[in-house]
């Protein structure tokens, strides 16, 4: 199995916004070969620097599963206004991917 996650910083007080965008797009993840599960998580927010973390969560069969979808018509769609909210963003997403380990 694969992991996948973006971790985003997101501006204070454009938090429910972020979340909005996210309830409201069309991922098309369901109907994606090698899709398994979608979270999107909310961590502590941190004042000094005017930001709450956010980590997008996806996990697949394969990491070839999830690197088919980034080729592909749907995961364009998905990201297809993703410019149009960059003022919610305190810096570009950051991109972190983890093969699981079986047997641990």
């Amino acid at each position: 199995m694969y992991i996948a996650m973006n971790r985003f910083k997101v501006a204070t007080g454009a938090e429910a916004d972020f979340e909005n965008v996210w309830r409201s797009r069309d991922s098309s993840l369901s109907q994606v070969p090698g899709f398994i599960e979608f979270r999107l998580l909310r961590g502590k927010a941190n004042a000094e620097e005017g930001y709450t973390l956010f980590s997008s969560h996806t996990l697949w069969q394969s990491e070839e599963d999830f690197q088919n979808w980034t080729k592909s018509e749907n995961f364009r769609a998905a990201h297809r206004n993703a410019g149009e909210h960059k003022v919610m963003y305190k810096g570009p997403p950051v991109f972190e991917g983890f093969n699981v380990v079986d047997g641990i």
